[in-house]
């Protein structure tokens, strides 16, 4: 054997290393979302790594710093969270039913976990989670897909599809910006009940507006495979 293939051949205890690096991120991350879940985003290292069962030193050498942590992090926790509102977006029954479905999981997902979701805009106190990569590319996906299905329906009606993407990213910042604020007001009078039956309100007025606007006509007990 040459040179070359032998070193094209894994080496067993660089394998076994890598394996139990792997091992050891995901109990280190497994450790950091119970702690931020219990006792919210400043939770520190230390903290994380007794947890963990592993010395404070290791969690740096398995991540590059506390922003590397924290990212990662993010990523375990929208990965979470999407596992409950992936099915959401793809909408069955009226486009009522389907308004109502998608915004009823995502806010009890949000009231069953508000410390991950506060730390998903948050993060650490060393590490603030302003421009986060993974926080805003979910959010862009979720808009982007609610712009394609738009768009599918404007077209199928023989009309332009243009503001389908404007649109959708609208009724994704309105949902965004109302649920942060609702999170960040504890002592708030508005019960979750009462924000989601406003933000169901609030995204099909929306949608019937801008829909009507254009000449398309639909209502909420509409079936969504007529659409």
């Amino acid at each position: 054997m040459t040179k070359t293939a032998e070193s094209a051949q894994p080496d067993g205890r660089s394998t076994r290393w890598n394996d139990h690096k792997e091992q050891r991120k995901a109990r280190i991350l497994d450790a950091a979302l119970d702690a931020v879940n219990e006792g919210g985003a400043d939770v520190g290292v230390q903290q994380i790594a007794e947890r963990a069962d592993v010395p404070r030193s290791v969690v740096y050498r398995i991540f590059k710093d506390r922003a590397d942590l924290d990212e990662q992090l993010r990523v375990r926790i929208l990965e979470m969270m999407m596992t409950d509102l992936t099915p959401t977006l793809t909408p069955q029954g009226t486009v009522g039913e389907a308004i109502s479905r998608a915004v009823e999981t995502y806010l009890q997902w949000i009231v069953k976990y508000p410390r991950l979701h506060h730390f998903l805009g948050k993060g650490s106190p060393s590490t603030r989670a302003t421009g986060s990569k993974v926080v805003t590319g979910t959010k862009t996906a979720i808009a982007v897909q609610l712009g394609n299905l738009l768009g599918t329906i404007l077209t199928s009606r023989g009309k332009p599809s243009k503001m389908a993407e404007p649109l959708a990213f609208g009724v994704i910042g309105l949902v965004d910006v109302s649920v942060n604020r609702w999170l960040s007001q504890p002592g708030s009078d508005v019960t979750s009940a009462e924000l989601a039956e406003f933000l169901e309100r609030s995204i099909w007025q929306v949608l019937d507006g801008n829909l009507r606007s254009i000449g398309v006509d639909i209502t909420l007990s509409t079936p969504i495979a007529d659409l």
